[in-house]
């Protein structure tokens, strides 16, 4: 373990000169083209006027009666749709993939469902294995890109567990499992023996209804999972040598409104930070913590920085020369396709481990995932600002001929 702390620490920092800060002022969009910083500049815009994100599915169904589906089709896949989801078919999301390849980007593959607690179609069983049969062609999808030409890296993907059980399954088991006694009967292991084994099992504190949907949970969940059996095995057998893995996907938390109000709602203290300098300074102890540990255990602990904050990034890549982690090692970082590529493409460019969330699927099934993530995330699309601010400085140079950059 020695020998390899030391041989991260060698790949990592320069031999000599001290770090140096990445430039987020929008150098790297030369790598695009005119048509996509036009469009990505009029998008973004659109998307920080609040009546528009507020009203998005009803302007989506006014458009739809007004313009005719066709057409109404036609200017959605020109604007929202093509600058943040990949594709409907496989070939348009290979083609999306082979784009961030060439931009030194990876592929973190998103399917766009979602539980809708107040709907009785979105928590039935079937909804629920509709989700299922989703997520297994996205590992398919996945198998598939790991043939597509270029450096690849590893293909992730996004597993929702509430789309394959219940907010109210999962809430109530965590309230149960806080109490004391209650650590062995939902103990890790054996919920691990259910999903491998089928065997029927029986909680306490869950009524008969719930426990069969605790049951058919986790036999979606372990169709999912049991494509990346060999992973798994190793994954285990170091967790049993070193007595804990842990990985985490570090991000500031996009349910402001609704934590508040449901806290509000059940009279209990609310969860959130007070403000945005609150988050941002919990955002930044935990970066570190986490940091920390991944130079301590190496490839025993993993984080994803998933932040758009240009703060957080700069942190996060001077503590990871100053610790000695490499650049394509146990950290990466993520973002959304179609938003913050001037922080992604300047990662991706100095040699970091950068994935872009792209989700992928039909007008009818994005748009309205689309349109809720806006709703959760208004804080950062207003932040975009400054983004908007440097395509129009690029897009203002290639019309004035002044330092002209052909993209590659």
């Amino acid at each position: 373990m020695l020998r390899t702390c030391r041989a991260l620490c060698s790949q990592a920092g320069p031999s000599t000169g001290g770090w140096q800060a990445l430039n987020f002022d929008g150098g790297a969009f030369h790598l695009k083209g005119t048509g996509e910083l036009t469009r990505a500049l009029l998008v973004l815009r659109l998307c920080a006027w609040p009546p528009l994100v507020t009203h998005g599915l009803a302007l989506q169904a006014w458009s739809q009666r007004l313009l005719g589906s066709r057409l109404s089709g036609a200017l959605l896949r020109a604007s929202v749709y093509g600058q943040f989801v990949a594709g409907e078919t496989a070939e348009e999301v290979r083609g999306c993939v082979r784009q961030l390849q060439a931009l030194g980007l990876r592929p973190l593959l998103a399917v766009p469902t979602e539980e809708e607690p107040d709907s009785a179609v979105k928590t039935g069983e079937a909804w629920y294995e509709g989700n299922l049969s989703a997520m297994l062609r996205c590992v398919d999808l996945s198998r598939g890109l790991l043939e597509t030409p270029g450096p690849t890296g590893n293909i992730l993907m996004q597993l929702k567990v509430t789309a394959l059980t219940s907010t109210r399954l999962c809430k109530e088991l965590t309230t149960w499992i806080r109490r004391p006694g209650a650590s062995l009967e939902l103990s890790p292991e054996r919920l691990a023996e259910a999903m491998d084994s089928g065997q029927d099992l029986q909680v306490s504190c869950l009524n008969t209804e719930q426990n069969r949907h605790l049951q058919a949970s986790l036999g979606r969940l372990h169709r999912v999972v049991q494509d990346t059996h060999e992973r798994l095995r190793l994954a285990a057998e170091a967790a049993d040598r070193a007595g804990l893995a842990f990985g985490v996907k570090l991000v500031r938390g996009a349910y402001l409104d609704k934590e508040r109000a449901m806290a509000q709602h059940q009279g209990t203290e609310d969860p959130t930070q007070p403000d945005y300098e609150a988050t941002n300074r919990s955002y930044s102890r935990c970066l570190e913590l986490m940091l920390t540990h991944v130079s301590r255990r190496g490839p025993m602990c993993h984080l994803m920085v998933a932040s758009h904050n240009e703060e957080s990034v700069r942190q996060a890549t001077k503590r990871m020369w100053e610790l000695g982690i490499p650049l394509d090692g146990p950290v990466c970082f993520g973002q959304l396709l179609g938003m913050c590529d001037h922080v992604s493409l300047a990662l991706g460019q100095a040699g970091y481990a950068v994935y872009k969330s792209i989700p992928y699927g039909s007008l009818e099934e994005v748009i309205p995932y689309l349109i809720r993530r806006a709703q959760e995330n208004r804080s950062v699309l207003h932040g975009a600002r400054r983004e908007q601010k440097l395509l129009s400085q690029e897009l203002r140079r290639r019309l004035l001929g002044r330092g002209l950059r052909v993209p590659h």
